[in-house]
C-alpha cells in the first residue's frame, strides 16, 4: 500500500492556525463547532456574497515564480535616459540584500512605539540630516510619497503659512520648467480646493498680480541650471513664499535652495540608490526654514531622552499627527515611503560626501562631453548651463533620433516633434555616450569643453559632515551598522504585531522575490509601451482580480497610499456630481469614529465635513444620520464609512445607511482599511458602496516597511469610472479619466508583484479561508481576554470581526494604569503593542490576522493576563503605580543589571515576567521616552556623538 505524503499548499503556509486541533481549541473557546458556523453568526446575511470568488485556482510558489518570470520576460530592459525626475542608479548590493530585501527592515511597522523602533528611527534621522545638509534648510521630514505630490504639499504649506494678508489669497505660480507631472498634480489639487495656479517662465521674472507662493525647479525639466537668487528675492519682496523642487545629487555641486533664500525645498531621493520600479515606490523629501516646522506635513523624527536620561529617538509632534487633523486638516498624508527613505539614507552613508560629489561630478562631466559632441555636430542645445540633462533641438527629426537610440538599447525623451531630451546618470558609461552620439549622427564623443556651471550657481558650502556619513567606508563596517540598527527593533520577523486596523500579516518571501528583478525594477515609468508589456499584463490582471474581490466594475492602482486612494475616490464622486450639473453637492458625512485621513481627504477634495454621531453600541446614530441628511439634502455629496466599522464590528445596518444616502442623491464611500474581514465573504461594491480604496499594504501583503511603501488602489462602480485617476504625464488628461493622483501612471508599481503573487498563490478559496481564519483568531482573543479586559463592542451575535477593542478605562480609573502603560509593558514580553487609544481613548485595539499561529496568539494572551495580574498588584497596594513594573516599563538590559536595584518588585519580574523569556528575550535599547520634552525642544537632525556619552 502506497502512503501519500501531505504536500502543503501556500495557504497552509500563510494561515497560521491551520492544524485541525488548533482550530478546534480556538472554536471551543469561542463557543462554536465549526468555522463556518462562527462566520455565519458574525457576518450579517444582508451583506453576504451569493457565490464564491471567481478567481483562478491557487498556484504553487514554483508556478507563481515561473509566471512572474514569463511576465518579466515581456518587459524590455534598456538604458534609461528619459529623465523627467527618474534616473537609473546603482543600489549597493550590501544595501539591497540587507535592507531592501531583509524582513527585519521591510516587515517593520511605523515607529509609533519608539522604544522598539530605535534602529529605523536612527536611519530616518540620517535621512532627515542628509536632506537638511544638501538643501541647506534646518528642518526636514522623514519622507513623503513622490516628488509631484510633495510639490503639491509644499504649495498647500505655503498657502497656509503665508501670513501676508495682501497675498494670502493670491495665486500660486509654477515655473514652466517644472516637471510636467508636477504641474498636472498641482493643477488637480488646486481645482478641487479652488485657488488659482499660473504656469510661467520665471527666468523672465514673475508675472503680474498677487502671488501667494512660487515653485521653481532646479535643475529644470529641460536641464537648465541658473542662479535663482534674484527671482527668489523678487518673490519675497512681493510677499510670496518660495519652494524649490531640487535634485539632491545636483545639490552636491549647485548652490542649495536654503542658501538662495527659499522657504521650502522638495524633491525625490530616488536616484540615491532606489530602483526605478516603473515609477515607485520612491521617497520624496521636504525641508523648510525655521518657523515652518510645526506646519510641515508628514512625519518628523526627533531627539529626546528616555527615563534614564539616555538620548533616544521618537516621532516628534506625534500626538497631533501632523498629517491628520480631521476637518481642520491641511494634509492627508498617512503612509510615507520609510523603507525607500532608509535605502537612500544608507546610500549617503555608504558613499559619504566625497563619494556623492564624485558621482555628481562624473555625471556632469559625461553630460558636458555629450553636449560638446552634439554642439560640434551642429545641433542646438536649449541651455548651455546644465547638470545632467540636455534638451536638443532636432527640427522634424526628434522621433527619428529617439527611434535610432532605442534600436541601440537606449531610451531618450521625446519632448515634441522637434526636441529630444537626454538625461545622464551614475550608470552612464563611455559606450552609452557613444551610442547616443551615433543616434544623433554626431560621431565620436569629444572631450568636454566649456559648459561649466555658472559661478553664481556653484556650491561652496560643506555637507554631510556628521560622523555617520564619514565612518562606514568598508563593507564590513556598513554591514555591522545595518545589523546593529535592525537588532534594536521589533519587526514582524520576530514577533506578532497585533495592531488593530493595520493588518500586519505574513509578507511571504515568494511574494517579495520578484520586486528586485531587473526586468521589473529597472523599467522607467515613461518607457515606451512596447517595453512594458509584462508590467501592464500584471497590472491589468491585478486590477481585474481586485475588481472581482470587491464587487466593483473598475480599479485603478495609481494611488500610492491609502490616503491617496481616499482622495481619488472622493474626487471621482466630485467629478460625477459636477458632470450631472450638481456641483453644489459638497457635503461629506463622516462618522465620529472614522479614520483621521477620511476627514482630511474630504477637505482636500474640496468638501465640507459634517460629523455623524456614534451610538452607544458603536454603530452610526441613525437619528443623527437622518437629521444630517435632511439638513444637507441638496448639498449632500457622500458619506464615508468604514466596514467592518472602525470598532471592529460587522454593523447589520450598513445597507440601511447606504440606501438613506443614495435616496438623498449622495454617493457611498466605503473605506477599505478593514477589507481583511470581507474578502470572499462580502463585496463592498455589492452591498451599497459606490467607491472604495483598498490597502495593498494591509489586506494584500505588501509589507509596511517601517511606514511605507503603500499602495491604495481605488475601486468604483461603472458610473464613476470616467472620473478615475488620469495620467499626470499627459499634456492634457485623456478623455474619460479624472484627476491624476500620483506622479506616474501606475503609482508605486514596483511592489505590485507582491500582491499579484499573493492573490495567485491563495486563489479564491484560499483568500476566503484567510478571512475566516482572521475572524476566528480575533474572536478567540476576544473570548480569552474578555474576563480580564472587557471587549468594548461586539455585533448582534456577540462576536467581533477581524479585530477587537479591549476597554481599559475602568481599570485605569481604579488603578491608575493606562493603556499606554500596558503598551510599554508588552515590550518586556517581546511584543509590539496593539493600536493605542484608537478609535476610543483609553483602549487597545487588537488584530492578530490570519497569519499568526495558536502558540504565538497564546503567548500574547499570556502576556496580557500577566499584565492584568500586575494591575491587580497596584490595586491591592503591593506598590503604587509609580513604583510598578507597568509604569517603569520597558526595562532595558542596563536597567536590570545595575548594581543598585531599589525598585519594589524583583528584577526577575521586570525582565522576565514569564518563564519562556529566560531563553529568548528582546531587550529594548532605551527606556520609556519623554515625548513632551522632545516636542518642546525639537531636534530633528543627527545629534553630535557627545550626546551619547555617559
Amino acid at each position: 500500500m502506497t502512503v501519500q505524503s501531505f504536500v502543503p499548499t501556500f495557504a497552509d503556509r500563510h494561515i497560521g492556525a491551520r492544524r485541525q486541533d488548533h482550530i478546534d481549541t480556538m472554536l471551543k473557546a469561542v463557543g462554536y463547532d465549526t468555522v463556518d458556523g462562527l462566520v455565519d453568526s458574525a457576518v450579517p446575511d444582508s451583506i453576504r456574497q451569493e457565490s464564491p470568488l471567481g478567481l483562478d485556482n491557487a498556484l504553487s510558489e514554483v508556478q507563481v515564480l515561473a509566471e512572474l518570470r514569463r511576465l518579466a520576460g515581456r518587459n524590455k530592459t534598456a538604458v534609461q535616459m528619459i529623465g523627467q525626475g527618474y534616473y537609473d542608479t546603482v543600489t549597493p548590493a550590501v544595501i539591497r540584500r540587507n535592507i531592501l530585501e531583509a524582513p527585519a527592515w521591510y516587515t517593520a511597522y511605523t515607529p509609533y512605539q519608539p522604544e522598539i523602533s530605535q534602529g529605523r528611527l536612527e536611519a530616518l534621522l540620517n535621512f532627515q540630516t542628509m536632506v537638511q545638509d544638501l538643501t541647506a534648510l534646518p528642518v526636514a521630514n522623514a519622507s513623503l510619497l513622490d516628488e509631484a505630490t510633495a510639490v503639491a504639499e509644499a504649495v498647500l504649506l505655503m498657502r497656509r503659512a503665508n501670513k501676508n494678508k495682501a497675498v494670502k489669497d493670491g495665486k500660486t505660480v509654477l515655473d514652466a520648467d517644472c516637471l510636467p507631472q508636477t504641474i498636472a498634480i498641482v493643477l488637480g489639487r488646486a481645482e478641487a480646493l479652488g485657488f488659482e495656479v499660473e504656469v510661467a517662465d520665471l527666468s523672465q521674472g514673475l508675472p503680474e498680480g498677487d502671488i501667494n507662493g512660487v515653485v521653481l525647479q532646479q535643475p529644470g525639466v529641460s536641464g537648465r541650471v541658473w542662479d535663482q537668487t534674484s527671482v527668489i528675492a523678487e518673490a519675497k519682496e512681493r510677499g510670496a513664499l518660495v519652494t524649490v523642487a531640487a535634485d539632491l545629487l545636483a545639490l552636491t555641486l549647485i548652490t542649495p535652495p536654503g542658501e538662495q533664500g527659499a522657504d521650502v525645498a522638495v524633491g525625490s531621493t530616488q536616484r540615491l540608490g532606489v530602483p526605478l520600479f516603473f515609477g515607485g515606490p520612491h521617497a520624496a523629501y521636504m525641508a523648510v526654514r525655521d518657523g515652518m516646522e510645526r506646519t510641515l506635513p508628514g512625519r518628523i523624527v526627533g531627539v529626546s531622552k528616555d527615563n534614564a536620561g539616555a538620548t533616544a529617538y521618537r516621532l516628534a509632534l506625534q500626538t497631533r499627527e501632523q498629517h491628520i487633523r480631521r476637518e481642520k486638516a491641511t494634509s492627508n498624508i498617512c503612509t510615507a515611503q520609510a523603507l525607500l527613505a532608509i535605502v537612500s539614507s544608507f546610500y549617503a552613508v555608504y558613499h559619504g560626501p566625497d563619494g556623492l560629489k564624485a558621482i555628481a561630478e562624473n555625471v556632469h562631466s559625461n553630460t558636458r562631453a555629450l553636449a560638446t559632441t552634439l554642439k560640434a555636430a551642429g545641433w542646438e542645445l536649449k541651455s548651455d548651463s546644465f547638470f545632467d540633462t540636455l534638451t536638443v533641438r532636432v527640427p522634424g527629426d526628434a522621433a527619428k533620433v529617439v527611434s535610432a537610440a532605442e534600436s541601440r538599447g537606449i531610451n531618450l525623451r521625446l519632448v515634441n516633434a522637434d526636441t529630444v531630451g537626454i538625461s545622464v546618470d551614475e550608470t552612464t558609461t563611455p559606450e552609452i555616450l557613444s551610442a547616443v552620439s551615433a543616434a544623433f549622427g554626431a560621431g565620436q564623443v569629444r572631450e568636454a569643453a566649456g559648459f561649466e556651471l555658472p559661478a553664481a550657481a556653484v556650491r561652496t558650502s560643506e555637507y554631510l559632515q556628521h560622523p555617520v556619513f564619514n565612518t562606514h567606508r568598508s563593507e564590513t563596517q556598513l554591514l555591522r551598522y545595518i545589523r546593529r540598527l535592525s537588532d534594536r527593533d521589533l519587526a514582524l520577523d520576530r514577533t506578532m504585531i497585533p495592531l488593530g486596523s493595520c493588518t500586519m500579516k505574513l509578507n511571504a518571501t515568494a511574494e517579495m522575490e520578484a520586486i528586485s528583478w531587473p526586468e521589473f525594477a529597472s523599467i522607467h515609468p515613461f518607457a515606451p509601451d512596447s517595453q512594458t508589456e509584462g508590467w501592464r499584463e500584471l497590472i491589468d490582471g491585478l486590477e481585474a482580480d481586485l475588481a472581482e474581490i470587491t464587487g466593483y466594475d473598475q480599479v485603478s492602482i495609481q494611488p500610492n497610499a491609502g490616503s491617496q486612494g481616499e482622495l481619488a475616490g472622493l474626487l471621482a464622486i466630485r467629478g460625477y456630481h459636477a458632470s450631472r450639473g450638481e456641483g453644489q453637492r459638497n457635503v461629506c458625512l463622516i462618522p465620529a469614529s472614522a479614520h483621521g485621513t477620511n476627514a482630511a481627504s474630504a477637505v482636500l477634495a474640496g468638501m465640507k465635513v459634517i460629523v455623524v454621531a456614534t451610538a452607544s453600541d458603536g454603530t452610526i446614530d441613525h437619528g443623527d444620520l437622518r437629521a444630517k441628511i435632511e439638513a444637507h439634502r441638496d448639498a449632500l455629496s457622500a458619506i464615508m464609512i468604514t466596514y467592518p466599522s472602525t470598532h471592529g464590528v460587522y454593523d447589520a445596518d450598513v445597507r440601511e445607511v447606504c440606501d438613506a444616502v443614495h435616496e438623498a442623491g449622495g454617493q457611498v464611500y466605503v473605506d477599505g482599511a478593514n477589507l481583511n474581514a470581507l474578502v470572499g465573504l462580502a463585496q463592498p461594491g455589492k452591498f451599497g458602496g459606490d467607491v472604495s480604496h483598498l490597502n495593498l499594504h494591509k489586506t494584500f501583503c505588501i509589507p509596511h516597511g517601517g511606514g511605507g511603501p503603500g499602495v491604495g488602489p481605488v475601486a468604483a462602480k461603472a458610473h464613476l469610472a470616467p472620473f478615475m485617476p488620469g495620467d499626470a504625464n499627459k499634456s492634457a488628461h485623456e478623455a474619460g479619466h479624472g484627476v491624476a493622483i500620483s506622479a506616474s501612471r501606475f503609482g508605486s508599481a514596483g511592489v505590485l508583484p507582491i500582491s499579484w503573487a499573493y492573490v495567485k498563490l491563495m486563489g479564491g478559496q484560499g483568500l476566503t479561508e484567510a478571512t475566516k481564519s482572521a475572524l476566528l483568531a480575533a474572536n478567540y482573543i476576544a473570548a480569552r481576554l474578555n474576563e480580564h479586559f472587557p471587549v468594548l463592542y461586539t455585533g448582534e451575535s456577540g462576536l467581533v470581526a477581524h479585530e477587537c477593542i479591549l476597554d481599559l478605562r475602568e481599570l485605569t480609573a481604579r488603578t491608575g494604569v493606562t493603556a499606554e502603560d500596558v503598551a510599554k509593558r508588552l515590550i518586556d514580553f517581546g511584543f509590539h503593542a496593539p493600536t493605542l487609544s484608537f478609535p476610543v481613548a483609553g483602549t487597545l485595539m487588537v488584530e492578530p490576522t490570519e497569519s499568526e499561529d495558536l502558540a504565538e496568539i497564546d503567548r500574547f494572551i499570556e502576556a496580557m493576563v500577566t499584565i492584568r495580574k500586575e494591575m491587580e498588584q497596584v490595586a491591592s497596594g503591593d506598590f503604587t503605580i509609580g513604583e510598578s513594573p507597568l509604569r517603569n516599563a520597558p526595562h532595558t538590559a542596563a536597567a536590570v543589571v545595575t548594581s543598585e536595584w531599589e525598585r519594589r518588585y524583583p528584577r526577575e519580574q521586570g525582565a522576565f515576567p514569564v518563564h519562556s523569556l529566560r531563553q529568548d528575550k528582546y531587550f529594548p535599547p532605551v527606556g520609556r521616552i519623554d515625548g513632551a520634552a522632545g516636542d518642546r525642544n525639537l531636534v530633528c537632525s543627527c545629534p553630535p556623538l557627545t550626546a551619547f556619552e555617559d
